[in-house]
């Protein structure tokens, strides 16, 4: 039943457009998910301001039974692929938002990473990054998808946008 639910939802984020249009990666022949969405980019480069967070939101089916899984991060830049940690986030089985590990062979699952953009990331930089989701930890652990896409650093929000656009009910703004 969950795995119903769970297509149900992956056919409805697509028809209501939360798609990001990503491209596969460059050094990996992983496949790309069922539907990749960095949220407030439809058309890369996906613009993104210092201080926020971007969000990207993946769904994606599990090629056979999965015990765990890592998030790896490679920002390309001037022709260098350059490792960009994660931390906590890179663990992606604390990130599915409507399973958990192990994964059923199947299993269409529901993931979102939450990643800040530092202050000190330099406006103006156009960078290129991939996303990949490997089985269980280390180098030559298989890749069970990847995404590569175009991403553009801008400089901050004006701080009357990002306080009204965290507002609550009970905030004055």
């Amino acid at each position: 039943m969950l795995r119903v639910v769970a297509y149900v939802c992956a056919l409805l984020a697509l028809a209501h457009g939360q798609t990001t249009n990503v491209q596969s990666c460059s050094l990996s022949s992983a496949p790309l998910p069922i539907n990749a969405h960095i949220e407030g980019c439809v058309d890369p480069p996906c613009i993104l301001p210092q201080g926020t967070y971007a969000v990207v939101n993946v769904i994606f089916r599990a090629p056979r039974p999965i015990q765990s899984m890592t998030t790896v991060a490679t920002v390309h830049i001037m022709g260098l692929g350059i490792p960009y940690g994660l931390g906590e986030a890179a663990d992606t089985c604390n990130y599915l938002t409507n399973s958990h590990c192990p994964l059923d062979k199947g299993e269409v699952v529901q993931y979102t990473l939450h990643v800040f953009i530092e202050t000190f990331f330099p406006a103006g930089t156009n960078v290129t990054v991939e996303l990949r989701v490997t089985e269980g930890w280390g180098l030559f652990a298989p890749t069970l998808w990847c995404i590569r896409v175009p991403l553009s650093i801008v400089g901050p929000l004006p701080s009357s946008n990002i306080s009204a656009h965290n507002a609550t009910i009970t905030d004055k703004v």
